[in-house]
């Protein structure tokens, strides 16, 4: 669109021409009271241009990317933390894990323990009782010993005695072979009565 008339084309270009010299007037006015011009306005407006432009490059933008940066530090931050409290979630399981093995394992040792214990203890019982049997067979063949003994010694002392006893009663002394024979005789007997 292009403005070949004064003010009143550029600002009101749609009102009634009456109307616009008045408010010609008026501007025109308050311009020359306020010192507003056309040269001015648009040097403020070029100024303000430059001076945006420069504010943007040398002001802004550096402070956009500061911001920027500091958004990214942040963003790697969070996601730092979410993988660290993953990861601390992932030892928590590890750790619960290897207790949980370390309690089966120290379970597992002591069944195994208690199972050795009784079958120890079960083989300790058995090496008693064989011991004790033995204890015993020994004893029963030292008492076999032993009254086999005392019986060799009663036969004598008996034989003895009878070979005693016949001397008195016949008054006379017994030859060696009456007394062999009495000895026999006796030994026979109490064989017979010990079976």
């Amino acid at each position: 669109m292009k403005f070949t008339g004064g003010v009143k084309d550029m600002f009101l270009p749609h009102l009634p021409l009456a109307d616009l010299s008045d408010i010609e007037n008026n501007f025109q006015q308050v311009g020359l009271q306020t010192g507003f011009t056309l040269q001015q306005f648009i040097a403020q407006c070029i100024a303000f241009t430059v001076l945006f432009a420069v504010a943007w490059k040398f002001g802004w933008k550096p402070v956009r990317t500061i911001l920027e940066q500091r958004r990214n530090t942040i963003e790697e931050s969070m996601a730092n933390a979410d993988k660290i409290k993953q990861q601390l979630a992932d030892a928590e399981a590890s750790r619960l894990s290897i207790i949980q093995k370390a309690n089966e394992q120290a379970s597992a040792i002591i069944a195994e323990a208690e199972k050795a214990a009784v079958v120890r203890g079960e083989q300790r019982t058995q090496e008693a009782v064989r011991q004790a049997e033995d204890i015993i067979k020994k004893a029963r063949e030292a008492a076999v010993l032993e009254r086999d003994r005392l019986l060799a010694e009663l036969k004598r002392e008996v034989g003895a005695l009878v070979v005693q006893t016949t001397e008195k009663i016949a008054g006379r002394v017994l030859t060696a072979d009456d007394q062999t024979r009495l000895n026999d005789e006796a030994q026979r007997q109490l064989s017979a009565s010990n079976n």
